[in-house]
């Protein structure tokens, strides 16, 4: 039997796949650990997947 095949992911357009980064804050902490934050891609929310729009039969009102 044929075997489905599933469709590739969409890569992000905004973040081309990279959807979190660590930023340094430029300093250290007491223990002497680099200061960062993350931030995500605002477009895909941090899944570095781009999902298309949703079509008239997905919404359901």
């Amino acid at each position: 039997m044929a075997q489905h095949t599933p469709a590739p992911r969409q890569i992000c357009p905004n973040c081309d796949g990279h959807a979190s980064v660590a930023v340094t804050l430029g300093g250290r902490n007491s223990a002497g650990h680099l200061r960062t934050v993350t931030a995500h891609c605002p477009a895909c929310h941090g899944t570095g997947a781009h999902r298309p729009l949703a079509t008239a039969k997905e919404v359901q009102v």
